[in-house]
């Protein structure tokens, strides 16, 4: 079977010649072939067997990693060689695939560095991920805040003083986590943040799910490992042209224990992962090593000139300059009075849902995949639709995902199992939360197990869901009732 694996730079199964440079996207190829050959009579999972006769395409494609891709008895080989490319890619040691996004890989390194009952320096615009990381490791946060522009209402990064300051205090911490790029695209000092965290003796963990091209472009930012960082998570789905729950744990394990690590990650880890999605990881990430550079140039001309062509929009507003991101998007409606759930309602009749659409925001996703005239017509689409919905201007209103100040009771594991009980709204102000809540997107908790119900975040929920936004993860997402601490 290994030898059936060469490269054919004509494949239309490999239309831009990757197979030579991924070993799991050669392997998921030659498996796939087989299968779709007839010379294949599977006696393992996935139950479907390769047929598509019983529930139709959608199973179409679907290999596991274990007895398809690779042997059953897990070796191991291929995933090795494919992680060993991607850790030097990154300039890391250590690297794993996830086929459960960032967010097992945000669980994974809360796992990794410290012990329960220790505090970490964690960035309170959070991923609700991380929080859940917290509850299963045991860590106690020490929550530091961005500030918040009043131009945009939206969060900028964390400051290198807030995070010095908050390792000053608190000297037990094992480890500094923060989230960058935020949602919205902007970006810190990862370097300064790096020092700061070495000076106090931990390490520097960020969770850059939205940054996988980052670092592959003279004009785009450095990755968080080249910024100093030792590990990052990143989405390979999100930026990359990965299948859907594709992700990269990355680490040098200088700070970092390498064993620990592999034990964190396989603690969480499907013991049956997709095939499928572990070679898209591999094949996103020999795109990116050969094309990146090129695909990141398309990518920021596209983003430019749609930003170019939005502000001559009266009114309307682009999130730019230093501290942002470039490729990331993100739209002002507040001075054209417009609203974005109509706006969102308008793209989505013209086929181009958004990620993230509130009164005063959105956000679409535009990644290498797209080209410069497809990003060309969704700006026409959105300033179109921009005004058919013209209004009165309004000062933009800051997220409570960005602007909630938390009052930590209990630490989270402890309040995640604690007894609880279910009472009314109202009368939960003033209660310890024993439930995550949280607008979504971008997935931020407003509330947290073991933190105070306050009437400001109450209400602030309360406004999301009645301007139409989505409450996540909360056992009545109406908020006529909230879950509570016995006690």
């Amino acid at each position: 079977m290994q030898n059936s694996r060469v490269a054919h730079l004509d494949d239309p199964r490999d239309p831009r010649g990757l197979r030579a440079d991924a070993p799991l996207l050669d392997a998921w190829l030659t498996s796939t072939e087989r299968a779709a050959a007839g010379n294949l009579t599977p006696m393992i999972t996935p139950g479907h067997k390769q047929r598509s006769d019983l529930v139709g395409p959608v199973v179409a494609g679907d290999a596991p990693l274990y007895g398809a891709l690779d042997t059953i008895k897990h070796a191991d080989v291929l995933r090795v060689d494919g992680e060993a490319r991607a850790a030097r890619l990154w300039g890391a040691d250590w690297c794993r695939f996830s086929v459960a996004g960032s967010t097992h890989g945000n669980q994974a390194l809360a796992l990794a560095v410290g012990s329960p009952g220790q505090e970490v320096i964690i960035t309170r615009i959070l991923h609700r991920s991380l929080l859940l990381g917290l509850v299963l490791a045991g860590l106690r946060p020490v929550w530091v805040r961005p500030e918040v522009d009043p131009a945009s209402g939206l969060p900028a990064a964390v400051a290198v003083d807030t995070v010095r300051a908050a390792l000053a205090a608190h000297p037990g911490a094992c480890a500094v986590f923060l989230g960058d790029p935020s949602y919205v695209g902007t970006t810190g000092d990862l370097a300064g943040h790096a020092a700061a965290a070495h000076q106090a003796g931990v390490p520097l963990v960020v969770d850059a799910a939205w940054a996988a091209h980052l670092g592959f472009h003279p004009d785009l930012p450095p990755h968080a490992i080249a910024a100093g960082a030792d590990a990052m998570v990143t989405s390979a789905h999100k930026a990359l042209p990965a299948y859907t729950q594709g992700a990269l744990v990355l680490a040098r394990t200088g700070r970092l224990d390498a064993a620990r690590l592999e034990r964190a990650f396989d603690a969480t880890h499907t013991t049956s992962p997709a095939g499928s999605i572990m070679a898209s990881i591999d094949a996103a990430r020999a795109l990116l090593a050969r094309d990146g550079k090129d695909l990141c140039t398309r990518l920021l001309r596209g983003v430019a000139e749609a930003k170019q062509r939005l502000r001559r929009v009266p009114g309307l507003g682009v999130l730019d300059g230093p501290g942002v991101e470039p490729t990331k998007l993100v739209v002002l409606l507040a001075g054209t009075g417009a609203h974005g759930m109509a706006i969102e309602a308008d793209l989505l009749a013209a086929g181009m849902p958004v990620e993230l659409a509130d009164r005063d925001t959105i956000v679409p996703i535009i990644t290498m995949a797209d080209d410069e005239d497809q990003i060309a017509a969704f700006a026409e689409v959105l300033a179109a639709s921009v005004e058919r919905h013209r209004g009165t201007p309004r000062h933009p209103a800051a997220a409570a995902a960005w602007t909630v100040q938390p009052e930590t009771v209990l630490a989270p594991r402890q309040a995640f199992f604690a007894p609880n009980e279910t009472v009314a709204a109202d009368a939960a102000v003033g209660r310890v939360s024993a439930e995550l809540i949280a607008p979504y997107p971008p997935g931020v908790p407003v509330l947290a197990p073991g933190e105070l119900i306050t009437s400001d975040a109450l209400d602030a929920l309360r406004e999301i869901h009645a301007d139409g936004g989505r409450i996540a993860y909360a056992a009545d997402p109406t908020l006529t009732t909230l879950q509570v601490i016995c006690g």
